[in-house]
């Protein structure tokens, strides 16, 4: 019931977001129509924002302007737009459907188009305004992956690619995505210590062509550099004893380190690399870290959103004896002896009603084997649980468990689950069935590098907008496209719900995230509103265009028929996108 409620009140914190973000976007529609219909000397009888009663109301010329009850759509209605109405022989002139061709077509042409032109005009106001934009540094790079053995490193920023400065990540990405088998040349910033220096270094790479992950692209095989990401993990610890060298210090699973010694760190990879540069004390072998770390992240709610939370900052002393005696990777020797670790194995949420908030699992356990395998990552149990009940018949899988061993306050407990088979979106945004529990790691991103990317030049402005108008265009027509070819789930169908959430989510972030929002909405109305369905402008169209070209419109029957289908289609899309919304937020 709780969760229910939450839901409801977070669908209701999004009206006013989505009623400025949709009033503004319908506005600017019927504009198009209102404006070229007045052009051609079509009386428009009412413009209306909103259906249902009308609010306020005013008359000027021969048109009602009016705010209606029902904020979510609009309506512009022309004089003679009904063909089976009589119109007087001296208001033909005036009349919608006495109009020529030609001028119909661009009456209803204009509404799409104002979207565009709209969009274009938003997506300009964001280049001069700023835009958040992740920057061309690297995240982790795997030791094992071919840009590792290429020489990146945690933390490059890319100063140059074959001479030319990329200004975002996009940039980064599309240049080797473009050169294939081509020798390229970077030039990187990197910095021996957290906190110091960088210094340039350079690198000769060879992309490989490979399949493109992003179903999103025109391009089925790009170049590729595997390994290079913009995402890190933070420098989050665990702590299995707390009457461990750690814990008796005051560390805690879940404590994010904030700094070293005095040297500010934010991500894993930077925190073992400062622990690889700690020396013993001279003519000893012991070694006192002091750590300032944030406390709090277990505390968290699942619902909630980490930053929600103030977390509180302390600090805490390790005194590390007979270090760097042995053989082996120092920073693992300070792990191994003081109790801490990567924390993935530790569990940061366990879903209410999952099969393993019944199996008895909570959080802060810590696995320790699955399925009879003694674990070493996240990954390695994720991928034991997916597997789970693929050997088995359709006759022992029902009350089949999957046994586990957990490690919960010093003790090992053991517990049997029942995994469920549940449908998922992968990344390339396919429904993916596999199996779960309801469990989650504690392992969190680190915030990626950004910048703020602003455009003074009006020229500037005026060309990032229009590419971002083109982007956003080809994205949302390949979009169609890809569910066309059943290559993109039609579960990614959003109805009024999911455009409530984005709505809320960018007028939150600002004025920039809420302006991008609607120049991409725009550019969907604009798509949406022009195929060929009859009930939608692009279905007039192919009305309007088949007249143009037979020299008389289609007969009133079969204008009529056509109406019911495009009517029924809609509504079904309308319906199918409001269950898809309804499924993924309440049934999450």
């Amino acid at each position: 019931m709780e969760t229910l409620v939450s839901h409801l009140q977070g669908l209701v914190e999004s009206l006013v977001p989505v009623v400025v973000l949709l009033g503004i976007l319908i506005f600017v529609h019927e504009l198009g129509h209102f404006l070229v219909a007045k052009y051609f000397k079509v009386r428009v009888e009412v413009f209306s924002l909103g259906f249902g009663p009308k609010l306020l109301k005013f008359k000027r010329g021969d048109t009602v302007y009016a705010l209606s009850a029902i904020p979510l759509g609009g309506y512009v209605k022309m004089f003679g737009d009904d063909p089976t109405a009589e119109v007087a022989a001296d208001q033909k002139g005036y009349s919608f459907t006495n109009k020529p061709v030609g001028n119909r077509i661009g009456i209803v042409l204009a509404g799409p188009l104002m979207n565009l032109f709209f969009a274009a005009i938003v997506f300009i106001a964001v280049a001069g305004v700023g835009e958040q934009a992740l920057a061309p540094k690297l995240g982790d790079v795997e030791r094992n992956s071919p840009a590792y053995a290429a020489g990146f490193r945690n933390g490059d920023s890319i100063v140059s690619v074959n001479g030319v400065q990329p200004k975002t990540w996009d940039d980064f990405q599309h240049a080797i995505e473009a050169s294939a088998d081509q020798s390229m040349s970077f030039v990187v910033d990197r910095t021996d210590m957290p906190g110091q220096p960088a210094h340039n270094t350079t690198i000769n790479a060879t992309p490989k062509l490979a399949v493109n992950k992003n179903v999103l692209s025109w391009d089925r095989h790009v170049g590729e550099i595997e390994g290079l990401t913009y995402s890190s993990r933070s420098a989050v610890i665990g702590v299995r004893d707390q009457n461990s060298i750690a814990g008796r210090a005051g560390l805690h699973t879940g404590d994010i380190v904030q700094s070293i010694n005095g040297i500010k760190i934010s991500r894993w990879s930077e925190f073992l690399f400062v622990l690889n540069t700690l020396k013993p004390e001279a003519g000893g072998t012991a070694v006192a870290i002091k750590f300032e770390v944030e406390r709090g992240l277990m505390d968290v709610s699942p619902e909630k959103d980490i930053k929600e939370k103030p977390l509180d900052v302390v600090s805490a002393t390790l005194n590390l004896s007979d270090i760097g005696t042995s053989s082996g990777d120092f920073a693992e020797q300070i792990l191994a002896k003081s109790g801490m670790e990567f924390p993935e194995l530790f569990l940061a949420t366990v879903a209410k009603d999952s099969p393993a908030s019944k199996a008895g699992l909570l959080k802060g356990d810590r696995l320790i084997e699955v399925g009879g395998q003694k674990v070493k990552n996240f990954e390695q149990v994720a991928g034991i649980i997916r597997e789970f009940g693929h050997d088995r018949s359709d006759a022992t899988k029902k009350d089949a468990t999957l046994p586990m061993l957990v490690e919960r306050e010093g003790k090992n407990v053991s517990i049997s689950v029942a995994p469920n088979m549940t449908s998922r979106m992968n990344a390339q945004m396919r429904e993916e069935k596999h199996f779960e529990i309801g469990i989650r790691p504690l392992v969190l991103d680190a915030q990626p590098a950004t910048l703020n990317l602003v455009y003074s030049n009006p020229i500037e402005m005026a060309s990032r907008g229009l590419a971002q108008t083109w982007r956003w265009t080809s994205l949302t027509v390949l979009s169609f496209v890809r569910l066309f070819q059943a290559e993109v789930s039609p579960k990614n169908i959003g109805g009024l719900f999911s455009i409530g959430q984005m709505a809320k989510r960018s007028w939150l972030a600002g004025l920039a995230p809420f302006l991008n929002m609607m120049g991409i909405i725009s550019i969907n109305l604009f798509i949406l509103n022009l195929l060929p369905v009859p009930v939608l402008d692009g279905g007039h169209l192919v009305f309007y265009t088949i007249e143009a070209l037979r020299g008389a419109p289609l007969s009133m029957r079969k204008m009529e028929l056509a109406q019911q289908v495009g009517l029924v289609l809609l509504l079904g899309l309308m319906g199918f996108a409001l269950f898809n919304d309804f499924t993924r937020i309440f049934g999450s």
